[in-house]
């Protein structure tokens, strides 16, 4: 393809359409909170998602009684808009193929922002108070035996949810490999109809999924129908060849040095209806089963 970049391009571009959907693509499947939760559109300055709290309640009447009246209820939910930015520098041999740096970006930058997104979700330290986080989830440890994925199935259920896919970091997906269910049969079912999923576990998809592993976290379990992610459009990238980036406490000048540097920034957001309805799987020695 042709590509209207050279190095003397400065200021804020946009990536040629196929290639910022390359990029965009690859990031979902980078981060298991975007492949399995819900993708809106938005807005530059965020959005209220509706939510309904209650429903009507139906009542019994005789022939000619006055019909009850009930109303369903509702809240709202907040989801801001929060920036995630990464820096990546390149030798100007680079600038020789541009396509060669279109496929490298293609191939890097949606590691650093899909690990980041989920790394901010499964945590407790959130860019801003309306971006949700999955921090305050019940927890169950892992003991090699199916108890930990039936309480983190129940812990879902009790808040009114119900669990709709397992991410499992490799840590966790090898232990529910040696694990048997009450009839003798593997814990993980091999799957080979539903797509992206390595399995089923008590007949949910199960997805794996490194980025899920935070400390002791090893693994989630939810009701992903219940969580959204927006961005408001598509990665922006802008390109610098003579200016001084400062990486951890070196400044490196890109003239000096024959470099350049490709800045990659999106707008995104996250919103939970309730961080109960997701669980979380973690280490045996990770604390204690059910806590939280």
């Amino acid at each position: 393809m042709a590509i209207d970049i050279n190095r003397g391009t400065t200021g804020l571009i946009t990536l040629p359409p196929e290639v910022s959907s390359e990029i965009w693509t690859n990031t979902a499947e980078q981060s298991v909170i975007q492949t399995l939760a819900r993708k809106i559109d938005l807005p530059a300055g965020g959005v209220q998602i509706p939510i309904i709290t209650g429903d009507p309640t139906a009542g019994w009447v005789k022939e000619t009684d006055e019909k009850p009246v009930s109303d369903s209820t509702f809240g709202s939910k907040t989801m801001g808009v929060y920036k995630l930015a990464v820096i990546e520098l390149f030798s100007d041999e680079f600038a020789r193929d541009m396509n060669a740096v279109y496929r490298t970006l293609a191939e890097r930058l949606p590691q650093a922002l899909g690990r980041k997104f989920d790394e901010t979700v499964m945590g407790n330290t959130a860019p801003g108070d309306d971006f949700d986080t999955l921090g305050a989830a019940p927890e169950f440890a892992l003991d090699g035996s199916i108890k930990p994925f039936f309480g983190a199935l129940g812990a879902v259920s009790q808040a009114g949810g119900d669990v709709t896919s397992w991410a499992l970091a490799p840590e966790a997906e090898l232990e529910a490999m040696q694990i048997n269910d009450t009839s003798g049969r593997p814990l993980l079912m091999p799957d080979l109809i539903q797509s992206g999923s390595i399995g089923s576990i008590l007949r949910r998809p199960v997805y794996k999924a490194r980025n899920v592993q935070s400390g002791d976290v090893i693994g989630l379990a939810g009701d992903f129908s219940q969580a959204v992610w927006g961005a408001v459009e598509g990665i922006k990238v802008d390109i610098n060849t003579s200016g001084t980036v400062t990486k951890g406490s070196e400044q490196i000048n890109l003239w000096q040095r024959n470099m350049f540097a490709v800045r990659a920034e999106v707008e995104v957001g996250f919103a939970v209806r309730d961080v109960n309805r997701f669980a979380k799987l973690t280490k045996a020695a990770g604390g204690a089963e059910g806590n939280g």
